[in-house]
């Protein structure tokens, strides 16, 4: 059996990802981002895609957030063909994309107000809430400037989080930051994914962050981007990037990522 066929054999699947390929039609040239996707992810799952910067892992995001169509195949989220963007898909990116001009709840609050059958009181205690969750309830009535790198991707992801999203699709979100602001946010989010259980698709190139947060690790080769192998991590949480274990089996599929990537 194919590492393809054995990522999309779930009954039980909150995406179902079939047969995806991506060409980018330019003036020029004809590039193909992805092929041959296959791929099951299940309700509650934190699954990381790594691989070597161009090998297609943000175009598969844009894809199942409903951003771009596939050019090929079919995309589905609870057995129903994603066609857009839609509310139980909310999109973390790597630049926390705040409004400069609101403050922190109220930034919070913007994806709220779009939800109906909310009280304005309903929006603000979830506001808070979540803001709670991600250690900001302080920090409310703060102008976006006034925040650290850390801070405003805490409140990029508490408004990710407010409206109650089915799935969180994450694009590198801690790339820009430094390392210990990057551990603490692994150990905020691993929290959040205990308590909340969301399904998560997380990009990223960093070895050790995707075997720290994931319970899924799937490599990609070059491009084309196709899925060439799948990690199960079954380390116990919360894990610390820093831990043996992690670093031992960040070793071995850097390793294996290594055979797939050409050299410069």
């Amino acid at each position: 059996m194919s590492i393809q066929d054995k990522l999309g054999d779930s009954s039980t699947a909150k995406l179902s990802i079939k047969n995806v390929s991506k060409l980018f039609r330019g003036a020029r040239q004809t590039v193909t981002a992805l092929e041959d996707i296959n791929l099951e992810v299940e309700d509650g799952e934190f699954v990381c895609l790594l691989g070597a910067s161009g090998c297609g892992k943000s175009t598969l995001l844009n894809l199942i957030a409903g951003l771009e169509k596939p050019t090929e195949g079919t995309i589905q989220s609870d057995g129903q063909d994603i066609t857009g963007p839609g509310r139980q898909r909310m999109v973390m990116f790597q630049e926390h994309a705040l409004f400069p001009w609101l403050d922190v709840i109220g930034n919070v609050l913007f994806g709220l107000n779009l939800k109906p059958g909310l009280t304005q009181d309903d929006r603000r205690e979830l506001a808070m809430f979540y803001l709670k969750l991600v250690g900001l309830e302080k920090f409310s009535q703060s102008n976006i400037h006034e925040l650290s790198g850390g801070m405003k991707q805490r409140v990029a992801l508490a408004r990710a989080l407010a409206p109650n999203p089915q799935v969180l699709l994450m694009d590198e979100p801690f790339a820009a930051l430094d390392a210990m602001t990057r551990e603490q946010l692994y150990a905020d989010l691993q929290n959040i994914q205990q308590k909340r259980r969301k399904t998560v698709i997380f990009v990223t190139h960093n070895v050790r962050e995707a075997v720290c947060l994931g319970d899924r690790v799937l490599l990609f080769t070059p491009r084309p981007g196709r899925i060439h192998n799948e990690y199960r991590i079954t380390l116990p949480r919360a894990r610390d990037i820093n831990d043996v274990a992690v670093a031992q089996l960040a070793s071995t599929i850097t390793a294996d990522l290594k055979k797939h990537t050409p050299s410069a």
